[in-house]
């Protein structure tokens, strides 16, 4: 029986964890929340924490914790408003996670999962040349910088104190409720527009949330994942317009797409000042996750089609 301190649980990832949980019987829930929550089983406890910082006192979150799930972050954002960035993303996603670290090896938890990105890795490979999980790190962004930095300060932590890390580097994670650029696309979908994406033979790895909660899971006892990087993913890359054709029919609408080459996409994107949004629709990002099959035996339990079957419902509900 584990007593697991869950933090983001309010959040899209977090959110999913806290709902498996919740249903599996040999696991007792910490929840660490700035706002109450409703529908909690009788079991789960909450911490009241009104923000994560390198100040943050974590006491009462990990009494008699045996693992820490750490999901909580300073999320990517598109346009960025801060005057420093990656002083703000450190706030939260360094200085923030390594006081929660330091404070949980010192009340004996045993086991701390953190959930970092797959931007700890960089943002483009070359097509079929993924990266794997122990490949140097390369971040261009604050927000890969500072998820970065916080796997190095959890690795010394590691090795100071004998508490076991796991780091999870998802890629794009989909399902349903999902926000930012996968929702806009359904919707120019579900609304019939036309795209210019029907030319695009890019890869890319993407993460059904289903499937990274089935990896946070597994990781919470297999005594193979102590100390280990895991990179995530569904197993099967798309291009944008197989993806866009895919959500389409699950969606119920035909995707209307123009065979408008790439690298002219490319360039009126960076004439726009929209070469980041360019490199994710038309560039490649793979990942091997062969790592996780060898020591974990974990291979996705959700297929893609499944799993945008699963994230175009929920649209289509929410829209009816």
């Amino acid at each position: 029986m584990n007593r697991i301190l869950l933090t983001g649980a309010s959040g899209f990832v977090g959110g999913a964890v806290h709902e498996c949980l919740s249903k599996i019987s040999t696991q007792k829930l910490t929840l660490a929340i700035r706002k109450p929550m409703q529908g909690l089983i009788s079991s789960t406890i909450t911490a009241q924490i009104d923000q994560i910082d390198g100040f943050t006192d974590w006491t009462q979150a990990l009494l008699d914790c045996d693992v820490v799930i750490h999901a909580a972050a300073r999320v990517h954002v598109m346009h960025d408003s801060s005057l420093d960035p990656l002083a703000e993303f450190r706030k939260v996603n360094v200085d923030g996670t390594l006081n929660l670290a330091q404070q949980a090896a010192q009340k004996g938890v045993r086991r701390f999962i953190f959930i970092s990105s797959i931007k700890v890795n960089g943002e483009e490979t070359s097509l079929d040349e993924p990266y794997t999980a122990d490949v140097e790190p390369a971040p261009v962004d604050p927000y890969g910088i500072s998820k970065m930095e916080a796997e190095k300060g959890l690795v010394t932590i590691a090795s100071q104190t004998g508490m076991e890390v796991v780091i999870i580097r998802p890629t794009l994670v989909y399902g349903p409720g999902v926000k930012a650029n996968f929702l806009s696309m359904m919707q120019w979908l579900y609304k019939g527009i036309p795209l210019p994406f029907g030319a695009i033979y890019n890869r890319r790895s993407l993460v059904a949330l289903g499937n990274l909660v089935d990896l946070i899971v597994t990781c919470i006892d297999h005594p193979k994942a102590a100390n280990q990087t895991f990179l995530v993913s569904d197993g099967d890359d798309l291009s944008t317009t197989v993806l866009l054709e895919k959500m389409g029919a699950a969606l119920g609408r035909t995707a209307r797409l123009l065979p408008v080459p790439s690298g002219v996409l490319k360039f009126g994107a960076a004439m726009l000042g929209k070469k980041s949004l360019s490199q994710r629709l038309c560039g490649s990002l793979q990942v091997d996750i062969e790592k996780n099959r060898e020591l974990l035996g974990w291979s996705p339990p959700i297929t893609v089609d499944v799993a945008i079957g699963l994230t175009a419902k929920h649209f289509i509900d929410s829209h009816s």
